[in-house]
């Protein structure tokens, strides 16, 4: 099973299309900068996308 559901993510974006575009550009920039807005132990996931995925959900990251 997929963490966090998309169900629960589109309740904070309003469209898959802009969330697949924020969490993209949020990935890169975890990538790149290399900082994240949560404890490296409190994410779920390993990986950039997820732990992008995870900062929507969380309301994290702001969407316009």
């Amino acid at each position: 099973m997929i963490y966090p559901s998309i169900d629960k993510l589109l309740l904070h974006v309003d469209s898959k299309y802009r969330l697949v575009h924020v969490v993209a550009e949020r990935s890169n920039e975890i990538q790149e900068k290399e900082n994240l807005q949560m404890p490296k132990n409190d994410y779920v996931s390993t990986k950039n996308i997820g732990r992008a995925l995870e900062e929507v959900e969380k309301d994290l990251i702001k969407i316009k």
